[in-house]
C-alpha cells in the first residue's frame, strides 16, 4: 500500500531529515584517523536525542546502533565497532530520526586522507547518480525511470549496482512502499504521484555487483572486497521537480572544513 503525504506531513518529514543531516554533519567534523566508528555512532545518537528526536535505526528489527557505519568494502548496514579508522578509509554514515511521528533518513560517504583516484571517481559518480535519479522523480514518471537513471549512469563507468538492497518509501514508518531499486527499466513500476515520499539511495560497488552478509548478520560487503559508496536523499515527488527534503549542505561544508577528509572528488 502506497501512502501519499499531505503538505503538512511532508514538512514534518523534512524536519526529521534536517536533524539527520545535521547529525551527520556534526559527526563529519569529528572524523579522523584513530577515531572509532563506535565513537562516531555515539556522537550521532547524542545529537539526535539532544534535538528532540529518536534515533530510528536503533532497535529497528534488532539493529543495536543509531547509525549504520560501513567502512571500505562494507556497502551498507555496517556495525559501529571499536576498530580505529585510518588514512585511506572510506566510510558511509547512514542514519535516521523520528520526530513528531515522522521519519527522516539520509546517508553520505566520506574519505579519510589520501585515497586512490579510482575510489574518488566511484564516490563522485555514485553521488552524481543520486541526482540523476532525483531528476526522474516527478509526477507522471515511474519508479523504473528513477532506477534506470541510476543504473545507466553508474554502469557506464563499469561499476556494480547492488541488487539485494533498495531505496524505499517512508513517513510514519521507516520503510514503506514502494521499493526503489537502483536498477530497472524505464516506464516500469509504480506511477509517481504528487506527495509520494521516497528515499533514493544508490549503493554502488567499484567492482562486481555481488554482495554477502558478514558474520554479524547485518553488515553487507562486496563479494570481491573492493570498496563501495552510498549516498541517500529523502525526496517528495512533485509535478515538475522533486522536492529534496534532506540536505547535504552542512555535511559538505563540514567535509571541506575537516582537514582529515578528502573533498576534491
Amino acid at each position: 500500500m502506497i501512502y501519499y503525504k499531505s503538505n503538512a506531513e511532508v514538512e514534518l518529514i523534512r524536519q526529521s531529515c534536517i536533524i539527520v543531516n545535521d547529525a551527520i554533519a556534526h559527526v563529519a567534523a569529528l572524523i579522523k584517523p584513530g577515531i572509532s566508528t563506535l565513537e562516531l555512532n555515539d556522537k550521532a545518537d547524542e545529537y539526535i536525542m539532544d534535538h528532540g528526536a529518536v534515533p530510528n535505526f536503533k532497535n529497528y528489527h534488532g539493529f543495536p546502533y543509531c547509525c549504520c557505519i560501513s567502512v571500505n568494502d562494507a556497502v551498507v548496514h555496517g556495525f559501529p565497532t571499536k576498530d580505529e579508522l585510518k588514512d585511506g578509509d572510506i566510510i558511509s554514515i547512514d542514519c535516521g530520526a523520528l520526530k513528531k511521528g515522522y521519519h527522516g533518513d539520509s546517508a553520505y560517504t566520506f574519505a579519510i586522507g589520501e585515497i586512490k583516484d579510482e575510489v574518488k571517481q566511484l564516490m563522485r559518480v555514485t553521488k552524481e547518480s543520486l541526482y540523476k535519479g532525483i531528476e526522474k522523480a516527478v509526477v507522471g514518471n515511474r519508479i523504473g525511470d528513477i532506477s534506470f537513471a541510476v543504473q545507466d549512469y553508474t554502469e557506464r563507468s563499469g561499476y556494480g549496482v547492488v541488487r539485494e538492497l533498495v531505496g524505499h518509501g517512508l513517513g510514519k514508518e521507516l520503510h514503506e512502499d514502494p521499493q526503489v531499486p537502483n536498477y530497472g527499466k524505464r516506464g516500469k513500476g509504480s506511477k509517481l504521484k504528487d506527495g509520494l515520499v521516497i528515499a533514493i539511495e544508490p549503493m554502488i560497488n567499484l567492482g562486481v555487483k555481488e554482495v554477502f552478509t558478514d558474520k554479524d548478520g547485518w553488515t553487507i560487503r562486496t563479494a570481491d572486497g573492493k570498496p563501495a559508496a552510498h549516498y541517500e536523499h529523502t525526496i517528495c515527488v512533485r509535478k515538475n521537480k522533486a522536492d529534496i527534503l534532506s540536505s547535504f549542505d552542512k555535511i559538505e561544508a563540514a567535509e571541506k572544513a575537516n582537514a582529515n577528509l578528502c573533498s576534491d572528488y
